[in-house]
C-alpha cells in the first residue's frame, strides 16, 4: 500500500511543509520511495529519492519546494522496480499544460493499455502502471481536464486512490469499489486529500468525509466540485483493517483500532487456549492481543520490544531484507516470558518470516509453551490490487495446512481468526476479501 497526500490553498505559497508531515503521518504505508510535487505560480517542480520520508527531504530542498498546491507520496512497489526513476509523484507535461500524479493501487488491465499506447507510438519512461493514467489524461484532454479524467478512470480497470495536481488545481479520485481509501480534510481554510485519516491529525487538520467509491473530486479557486460515477458495492481492502492502516486513523467510519480489539475478542472465543500472559508481536500485533487478553481474563504482558528505528518487515522490497530487519527488529523480555505459558497473537501470517524467528526467540527465553493466535484468517492467495504478494509461491499458508505451518514455527498450537469472525469484528462484510478466499471485486483477467 503506498501512501498519498495532496493540500489546496488560496492564500499559503509553501505548503509543501504540509504534505511533509502528512507524509510522516503515512510512511507505515511504503518506505521505498517517497517524493512530493508543488505547483509554483504554474510551474511544477517536484523532488523525490529512494528512503524515507526525513531522509529525502533535507531543509534546503523543502525550502525550494514552494507553492500553494501540492501532492506527496510515499512507495512500496506492486508495479515497477523501486528505482528513483519509479518513485512518485509522477510529474509530466504535455500540451495542454502539466500534471503531477500520486497513485495508491494497481491497475488490472495496465499491459494491455500500455501496449495499445506503445503501438499508438507513446514513449514510457518508467515502469509504473501510474504513467499509463498519466498519457491516458493527456490523450483526453481535448478542452476540459474534468471530462479527460472521467473518460480516463472509466477506461481504467483496477483500485485507486488517486491525488493529481494541475496548476490550477487538486484533484481526488476513488475507484468504484472503495478498495482503497481516501479522505478529504480542512486544515483553516485549505483542503486536504489523504489516504488515512491520522494525516490529517498529524499536521492538525479537520476531516471532512471519506471519498465516496467512484467519487472525482476537484478542487480550486471555486470550491469543491465532486463527480460521481456509477458506484459498485463497497469492497475496502480488509487488509486495511488487518495490518495496513495505522490504528488511530478511521476508513470508512470505521475505527482502525477498535476494530482490532474486536478482533482480538473474537479470536479469544474462537480459540481460548490456557495461558499465564498475552504479549502482541509489535506493533499491528499488540491491539488484537489487548482485546484477546480482555475477553479472555488472561493478563496482557510485555513480551516483545522493538526496535522503533527498523521498517515494516513485511513491506521489504526483497527477502533478504526482510530476513535481515527480523533479526534485528525485536528483543524479548526475558523477565516476563521465562518459565511462562505464552500466548502469542499476531495480526497476520503472510510469508512466515517472521513469525518463526519471533517464536525461536521467545523459546530462547525461557517459555514453557507458544500458543499461537492470528487475528485474522490465513492468506491464501496472492493480491493483483495492490498488496504486494506477487505469487502464491511467497504465501505460506497457501503451501501449508495449518498443522504444517505450526510444525515449521515450533509453536505448541496455532488457530487463525475465522473469516465470519474478522468480519464481525470489521463491522460488516463490504469488503474485499480476496487475499483470504479468492473473491476479488476486480478480475485479474481483463
Amino acid at each position: 500500500m503506498s501512501g498519498v497526500v495532496g493540500i489546496y490553498s488560496k492564500s499559503r505559497n509553501h505548503v509543501s511543509k504540509v504534505i511533509y508531515y502528512g507524509l510522516y503521518a503515512l510512511q507505515h504505508r511504503g518506505q521505498v520511495s517517497t517524493g512530493i510535487a508543488v505547483n509554483n505560480n504554474g510551474f511544477i517542480d517536484y523532488f523525490k529519492d529512494r528512503g524515507l520520508v526525513h531522509e529525502v527531504f533535507p531543509k534546503e530542498t523543502m525550502e525550494r519546494l514552494r507553492g500553494n498546491i501540492a501532492v506527496g507520496h510515499v512507495r512500496y512497489a506492486t508495479t515497477g522496480e523501486p528505482t528513483i526513476a519509479n518513485a512518485q509523484p509522477l510529474v509530466v507535461g504535455y500540451k495542454r499544460g502539466a500534471l503531477a500524479l500520486a497513485h495508491d493501487g494497481a491497475v488490472v488491465n495496465f499491459k494491455s493499455l500500455r501496449d495499445k499506447l506503445e503501438d499508438d507510438g507513446v514513449i514510457f519512461q518508467t515502469e509504473l502502471d501510474t504513467e499509463v493514467i498519466a498519457n491516458l489524461i493527456a490523450r483526453n484532454h481535448k478542452n476540459d481536464i474534468e471530462d479527460a479524467i472521467v473518460r480516463t478512470l472509466n477506461d481504467i480497470k483496477g483500485t485507486y486512490g488517486l491525488i493529481m495536481m494541475t496548476t490550477d488545481a487538486l484533484i481526488g479520485a476513488r475507484d468504484p469499489f472503495g478498495v482503497k481509501p481516501l479522505s478529504l480534510g480542512k486544515f483553516g481554510e485549505d483542503y486536504i486529500l489523504a489516504s488515512e485519516t491520522c494525516a490529517f491529525d498529524t499536521i492538525g487538520a479537520d476531516f471532512i468525509r471519506d471519498i465516496e467509491p467512484g467519487e472525482i473530486i476537484f478542487i480550486n479557486d471555486e470550491g469543491i466540485k465532486s463527480i460521481k460515477k456509477e458506484k459498485a458495492d463497497k469492497r475496502l481492502c480488509l487488509f486495511e483493517i488487518i495490518y495496513f492502516a495505522r490504528p488511530d486513523s478511521r476508513l470508512d467510519n470505521k475505527s482502525i483500532y477498535l476494530s482490532r480489539i474486536e478482533a482480538g475478542k473474537q479470536l479469544a472465543r474462537e480459540a481460548y487456549v490456557d495461558g499465564d500472559i498475552v504479549i502482541g508481536a509489535p506493533d499491528s500485533g499488540t491491539i488484537p492481543a489487548i482485546g484477546y487478553a480482555e475477553e479472555s481474563k488472561i493478563p496482557y504482558a510485555e513480551g516483545l520490544i522493538k526496535n522503533r528505528y527498523v521498517g515494516r518487515t513485511f513491506i521489504e522490497p526483497t527477502q533478504e531484507l526482510r530476513e535481515q530487519g527480523v533479526r534485528i527488529k525485536l528483543n524479548v523480555l526475558k523477565e516476563n516470558v521465562a518459565g511462562k505459558r505464552v500466548i502469542l497473537v499476531d495480526d497476520s501470517i503472510v510469508r512466515g518470516t517472521t513469525i518463526k524467528r519471533t517464536i525461536e526467540m521467545i523459546r530462547n527465553a525461557g517459555a514453557k509453551e507458544i500458543h499461537v493466535r492470528i487475528a485474522s484468517p490465513p492468506v491464501l492467495h496472492s493480491c493483483h490490487l495492490g498488496m504486494d504478494t506477487p505469487t502464491r509461491k511467497n504465501l505460506i499458508a497457501a503451501q501449508m495446512e495449518v498443522e504444517e505451518i505450526r510444525e515449521l514455527i515450533k509453536a505448541d498450537s496455532l488457530v487463525y481468526l475465522s473469516l465470519d469472525g474478522l468480519l464481525k469484528a470489521a463491522g460488516g462484510s463490504n469488503f474485499c476479501t480476496g487475499c483470504l478466499n479468492g473473491h476479488y471485486p476486480i478480475s485479474r483477467r481483463i
